[in-house]
């Protein structure tokens, strides 16, 4: 088992290869019989991009064992029309000015659609009696659940070049500030420093708000950036992510403002033991569930496994949380071709906290770490 990293942090690609966007109508239409449907109505906005390449805010598709029809608004008439061919999806462009669902529903009735599937993880209770009682009341409506989902959990080659572009841009762009710390920034300076040097370095946006934590701050995982100042003997949780066409990079490193005391250096020590430990057991063919002992193991033997607040990781892609997650009630087997976070933690209420978090993807031998900022703590 190996695990592969580089120690430069390369600039990112500028020339991204093409995805294989054109075959993912195919594949969703050959696991229809098995969700025990006829069609699908897709209406998930990011399950849409990955079928489809169109990259708006307002779509519904229907997708059927033969054809597709793609259900939009005005406002995105030409896009769609570009953003599919440039994908190379075949599917029939229908601009209402009504509801969408009005339309899809009339596609699937002159289809002949018997069992229609809809997303039941994305499909509001009012929304599934609209179509119970309005818009299919003869039809069989299926709740499916994960259908598409199921379908983006191993990464083509041009979307791991993608994570991988963005895990370099935020690699980047910690390199250029982190010294700042120094100078006794708030946190929310920090964070908006970080998030521009992100979009310098060629992000379309930052994948979530970023978090600084500084201080007893850290003890809180998600905790927004406040006018708290870093000061000497902080710990600060820095958590962030790029956005490259779509995709997401999620990584977190935390340092040492100078001297932090003995007890604040051993987390630094033992997150460290955990994170290395996870990464070193993520592999094709292991359990999700396993890689979170190999890390929680390491922290509860330290003492402090009711510090570890929150599950180990979870997949990265076009969302920045997609199965598979990663955590002890997991039932995931991990596959090569997968992209998840391994980010283990020690949050001690009034003393700080500590996060190291890396995005792999996983491999048959091991897996290639795909965010390279280094990990010595301390800055003095």
């Amino acid at each position: 088992m190996t695990v592969t990293e580089s120690p430069n942090l390369a600039p990112p690609p500028t020339d991204l290869p093409a995805m294989e966007v054109s075959a993912r109508l195919g594949r969703l239409r050959d696991r229809l019989d098995s969700a025990g449907c006829d069609a699908l109505v897709v209406t998930e906005l990011t399950n849409i991009r990955y079928l489809t390449g169109f990259t708006g805010s307002a779509a519904m598709v229907l997708v059927t064992a033969t054809d597709a029809v793609f259900v939009t608004d005005g406002r995105y008439r030409d896009r769609s029309a570009d953003e599919m061919a440039a994908a190379g999806v075949v599917a029939d462009i229908r601009i209402v000015t009504g509801a969408a669902d009005e339309a899809i529903a009339e596609a699937a009735l002159d289809a002949g659609v018997g069992r229609l599937g809809l997303e039941a993880d994305h499909v509001s209770w009012s929304a599934q009696q609209r179509w119970a009682d309005q818009l299919l009341p003869d039809g069989d409506l299926v709740a499916t659940t994960g259908v598409v989902e199921a379908l983006r959990l191993v990464k083509d080659d041009g979307e791991v070049a993608r994570i991988r572009s963005a895990c370099a841009i935020a690699d980047r762009a910690l390199a250029q500030i982190r010294g700042r710390l120094l100078d006794g920034p708030t946190e929310a300076e920090f964070a908006a420093e970080l998030d521009t040097a992100m979009r310098s370095e060629g992000a379309a946006d930052v994948s979530f708000e970023t978090i600084v934590a500084s201080g007893p701050n850290g003890a809180k995982p998600h905790h927004t950036p406040s006018d708290r100042r870093i000061a000497p003997g902080d710990l600060v949780v820095i958590d962030f992510g790029a956005l490259v066409d779509g995709y997401h990079s999620d990584m977190t490193r935390t340092v040492a403002v100078g001297d932090v005391g003995d007890e604040r250096t051993r987390m630094l020590d033992v997150v460290l033991a955990a994170q290395d430990a996870g990464v070193h057991a993520v592999r094709a063919g292991v359990e999700a569930a396993e890689v979170d002992r190999a890390c929680r193991s390491v922290i509860e033997d330290a003492g402090w496994g009711e510090a570890f607040l929150h599950s180990t990781g979870h997949g990265v892609g076009l969302d920045i949380h997609e199965e598979p997650r990663v955590g002890a009630r997991s039932t995931a087997t991990l596959d090569a071709g997968q992209v998840v976070t391994v980010e283990p933690g020690v949050y001690l209420t009034g003393l700080g906290g500590v996060r190291i978090e890396d995005t792999v993807l996983v491999t048959d031998d091991g897996c290639d770490r795909l965010t390279l900022a280094p990990k010595d703590p301390i800055l003095a």
